[in-house]
């Protein structure tokens, strides 16, 4: 009997424990929501696609970068959404395309991707050349752009802006070719800024 009143006495102890061990136990984190993706410089694309370029050929050198448009991810100030890079291989004789994208869309995943191979000679306008040539980023050679084509771009406030980083037999060192337009072909006005400078080279058409 005297067992029995000593289990009952103890029942209203151990609910009380339960009871503060509940209590204390941390709530539940909340997952917070993913940032929406942000548009990124042409350095940052390069520092990402590089080292995957030197394990396809060590002695990569970069042809071109340009910039890419995403619906995801709205460009603007010398950043964009995505950054397509083309290497080539002088020992391989080889090219060979990248992609690095800030959100995964419709055509292009997050993150680095490579294409296939092409072939590939030293013909020509356009070199190649080593990334530590490229001392100006794409956000400083908008900067330059935006000054020196100030009149240009108050008249077309809405045109879309591209970026192509090339070297080129007429010029000293590679340059940004910052575009009023879809594209080459399509641009009425573009401004050269040298990559290793951040000088301004000259106005094209």
């Amino acid at each position: 009997m005297k067992r029995t009143h000593a289990v009952i006495a103890c029942i209203p102890v151990f609910l009380i424990m339960v009871g503060c061990s509940e209590e204390t136990k941390p709530a539940a984190r909340q997952k917070e929501p993913e940032k929406p993706a942000e548009p990124v410089t042409a350095e940052y694309a390069l520092e990402k696609v590089y080292p995957i370029a030197r394990s396809w050929a060590p002695d990569a050198q970069l042809l071109s970068m340009s910039n890419l448009d995403l619906k995801e991810v709205k460009s603007g100030g010398g950043k964009a959404g995505a950054w397509e890079l083309t290497f080539v291989a002088d020992r391989k004789h080889r090219a060979r395309r990248y992609t690095y994208s800030a959100a995964t869309s419709s055509n292009l995943p997050k993150g680095v991707t490579g294409g296939s191979e092409d072939s590939w000679f030293p013909v020509g306008q356009t070199r190649p050349f080593f990334i530590q040539a490229v001392k100006t980023d794409s956000v400083a050679a908008y900067e330059t752009a935006m000054k020196k084509g100030a009149e240009y771009a108050s008249e077309h406030p809405d045109m879309p802006m591209k970026f192509l980083l090339e070297f080129t037999k007429e010029l000293r060192n590679p340059a940004w070719r910052v575009i009023w337009g879809e594209s080459v072909a399509m641009s009425g006005y573009s401004i050269f800024v040298d990559a290793t400078t951040g000088a301004y080279v000259k106005t094209g058409r």
